[in-house]
């Protein structure tokens, strides 16, 4: 008598079921590592006023507490893809983990050295997950790609959302008036996920190196540097937005705590386009339109919060979230659909996040400096037009429906 197997006992079967619990705990934990990339920023921006009154530290010094993480994103995007071939992404991810939650741990001190090197130790953490993630996307995620990048996206935002909100209030109501416990207890977050990727990370080997990676280099192709220049130019103004809106909205006349929700609702409203973009952009036949569109309507959101009265803040705070997060996942998408396979796309993703970050580090920068030059942040809003239609210029060029093609090194 002959036994017969229906599909739904085949081995291929019971080993795709069996890869199921696995595959959920690795999206899960992507997602997780994502959620801590962002609130180093958000929480600093809320009460930097209040370290300047008690460090003494000048709109300059400012600046450049806010800049340096930024520069720490591009200078240490580009070790990031050797130290991957070399003892995996799921190593490095483990070692990110600890660098953002270690350095963020320094801010109790509330000392301004200590608070420079958090920023150091945090932003090389922040540029090896900012590096990694969208090549473990590809390589794990193929047939869901713009899915998992809405939703990756998405973590980045919420992480974002509840850093900027939540500073204060623990700052007032649980930390007796002391911003620097209220910063550093962003560090447990970083340091639970750290637990949760160590068994995957040390079970994880090195992928054989391709010889397919290293047929050849970006750095002579447009494309490549339109994308770059779109996730640079979109990153200095959600950087100048990060570090300067909150004190931007303060110096107005709305309170700390206030401002900080202000701010909030703006990365929140950046979590619903963050997760639709992906998608409709990976339809388009081209995603121009949706560069050069949302660019327009981030750039008239900041005008209206830099002039507009401020009874009329949340509705721009909510356009200008809209947009700088459908922004955000467009250049991250971007990095995907310019890019031929998963070689390619780590390849790009180091590029435009290293040159685009050491570029984006000029924007808060140079809003603080103006902001010291001229005593008033009114004077941003030059700086915001030049870079605004900087951005709609790269946009429109990384938006059309063409692929990036390394060119051979010579020997």
């Amino acid at each position: 008598m002959s036994l017969s197997t229906s599909p739904s006992s085949s081995p291929a079967s019971h080993a795709n079921t069996s890869q199921r619990p696995v595959q959920w705990l690795l999206g899960l934990s992507l997602l997780l590592i994502a959620s801590n990339l962002r609130p180093v920023f958000g929480s600093l921006s809320v009460v930097l006023p209040e370290i300047m009154r008690d460090t003494g530290l000048s709109a300059a010094g400012a600046s450049l507490l806010t800049t340096l993480p930024i520069l720490c994103l591009g200078l240490f995007s580009a070790p990031t893809p050797w130290l991957s071939r070399r003892f995996g992404a799921e190593r490095v991810l483990l070692l990110a983990l600890l660098l953002i939650g270690s350095g963020t741990l320094l801010r109790a001190a509330g000392t301004l050295p200590l608070l420079f090197a958090s920023s150091i130790l945090a932003g090389a953490g922040i540029a090896m997950g900012n590096v990694l993630l969208p090549g473990l996307v590809k390589r794990h995620f193929a047939h869901r790609a713009a899915l998992m990048t809405g939703l990756y996206t998405l973590a980045i935002g919420i992480g974002a959302t509840i850093a900027t909100a939540s500073t204060v209030p623990l700052e007032i109501h649980y930390f007796d008036g002391s911003w620097a416990h209220a910063m550093a207890v962003w560090g447990a977050p970083a340091l639970l996920v750290f637990m949760l990727w160590l068994p995957q990370a040390l079970r994880a080997r090195p992928l054989p190196i391709d010889p397919a990676a290293h047929v050849g280099s970006l750095r002579r192709d447009k494309l490549a540097w339109q994308v770059t220049c779109f996730m640079g130019l979109q990153s200095a103004l959600a950087y100048i937005v990060i570090g300067w809106l909150a004190p931007i909205l303060r110096e107005r006349g709305i309170d700390s705590e206030m401002a900080g929700y202000v701010v909030a609702l703006s990365t929140l409203a950046q979590l619903a386009t963050s997760l639709v973009i992906p998608t409709v952009a990976a339809r388009c036949r081209d995603q121009r339109g949706l560069a050069v569109g949302m660019t327009a309507v981030m750039f008239t959101a900041l005008m209206a919060l830099l002039f507009a009265p401020l009874s009329t803040a949340w509705i721009w705070a909510l356009l200008l979230g809209f947009s700088q997060g459908g922004i955000f996942a467009l250049a991250l998408s971007l990095i995907v659909l310019r890019s031929g396979n998963a070689h390619v796309t780590a390849q790009l993703s180091a590029m435009a996040q290293g040159w685009g970050y050491l570029l984006a580090a000029w924007g808060p920068l140079l809003a603080g400096l103006l902001r010291e030059w001229t005593g008033s942040f009114t004077s941003s809003a030059w700086l915001i037009l030049v870079l605004a239609i900087a951005l709609a210029w790269s946009g429109w060029g990384a938006g059309r429906n063409l692929l990036v093609q390394p060119q051979a090194r010579t020997a």
